[in-house]
């Protein structure tokens, strides 16, 4: 599973600290705080979700994350007028495009980039010369990725979310398989010239396969972390993660 694949980029997602903050309307705890000290334990970047319906994240922390942050913030959007309009005024480092239903508990699967392709080609290209960098959150899938390169991305973000739920449920051929549909597609994407990002449910036991792929560039991680924070505290629980995406990929500190 090692080999000198060099070091992989932790972006921390820090939705779930205003989860938790929402649920008693109050102004902790504060997601800001959360990704200083995420800065502090080493995250290599910060991604926070606006979604439509404004679960979590705010405007504002929208506009103190930009203000306060050191490392770059990948902004999580659906592709409406309205995001696109809010992301062209904060010009984030990068914006991930993600699929986005009211009555989902978080994303669910990867956005249809081939069946909507004319527009999302016309929706991303005001961010790329905005200084932008454009990602498509979607499915392990060649169809999609091909049309994520055809429509001008820079970056795709692979959903783990089926293989890690295999693994929990022990559904261990299905894991097995589903792992080597990302290791594969990872591999294509590449070879199309895509900059290659993960994540969605991964946890301590089922990062290292993941981190492993030699194409891989980033890590994108939250609610594990978060949840993890209530029993180790934050800084601990992303210099553990860090620790084993380093292990996965032989880099040696």
């Amino acid at each position: 599973m090692s080999g000198n694949t060099g070091r992989l980029r932790l972006g921390v997602n820090i939705d779930h600290v205003a989860t938790v903050r929402n649920a008693r309307g109050s102004e902790y705890p504060d997601p800001v705080r959360a990704a200083k000290l995420a800065e502090e334990a080493g995250a290599d970047g910060i991604t926070a979700h606006l979604r439509e319906d404004r679960r979590h994240i705010s405007d504002r922390d929208i506009e103190r994350l930009m203000d306060r942050l050191k490392v770059p913030l990948n902004f999580e959007m659906a592709p409406t007028e309205e995001m696109q309009a809010i992301a062209l005024r904060h010009r984030p480092h990068a914006v991930c495009i993600v699929p986005e239903r009211r009555e989902e508990l978080t994303t669910e699967g990867g956005l249809d980039v081939k069946r909507d392709e004319n527009r999302l080609a016309h929706f991303i290209a005001p961010l790329r010369e905005a200084g932008c960098r454009v990602s498509i959150f979607i499915a392990a899938d060649r169809a999609q990725i091909d049309a994520a390169h055809r429509i001008g991305a820079q970056v795709i973000e692979l959903h783990t979310g089926a293989y890690c739920d295999a693994h929990h449920e022990g559904r261990l051929q299905d894991r097995d398989e589903e792992l080597e549909r990302l290791r594969e597609m990872a591999t294509h994407a590449h070879a199309l010239g895509l900059e290659v990002h993960a994540g969605h449910g991964l946890t301590y036991d089922t990062v290292q396969p993941i981190a492993a792929f030699p194409e891989l560039r980033e890590l994108n991680i939250g609610h594990f972390l978060i949840g993890e924070a209530i029993f180790t505290g934050l800084g601990a629980a992303i210099r553990e993660m860090r620790r084993l995406i380093d292990k996965a990929r032989d880099v040696r500190g």
